[in-house]
This record gives C-alpha cells, sequence and structure tokens, in this order.
C-alpha cells in the first residue's frame, strides 16, 4: 500500500493535504514508508482525524 492509497482509504483528499500542509505531508509520507500501515495508524490516530475532518475527499 502507498501513501497516496492510505490517504484515500482513510478519506483524506491527498492534494489539499499536500497543498495547504507540505511539512506534515511529507514528515508523515517519510515516516509511512518506514513501518506498517496499521503501526502508522496507532501512532498518529488522532492526528488522522483532525486532518480529515480539514481535508474530506467529497
Amino acid at each position: 500500500m502507498t501513501f497516496e492509497e492510505y490517504l484515500s482509504s482513510k478519506k483524506i483528499d491527498e492534494n489539499q493535504f499536500k497543498q495547504q500542509e507540505p511539512v506534515r505531508y511529507s514528515t508523515w509520507k517519510a515516516e509511512f514508508e518506514q513501518q506498517h500501515p496499521e503501526s502508522f495508524t496507532t501512532q498518529k490516530k488522532f492526528l488522522i482525524n483532525q486532518v480529515r475532518r480539514k481535508y474530506l475527499v467529497r
């Protein structure tokens, strides 16, 4: 699973996220590529929900 597919599965608009918060996007992408998706979800659970609310796929 790629980071882009992961964001899509979490209903996060990748393009908006990348444009509005490029530093967080690149940091998360680097971390995601170094660990299992479930570990990433556990680690970022509450932050993912905040990002989803901001950049919900419509």
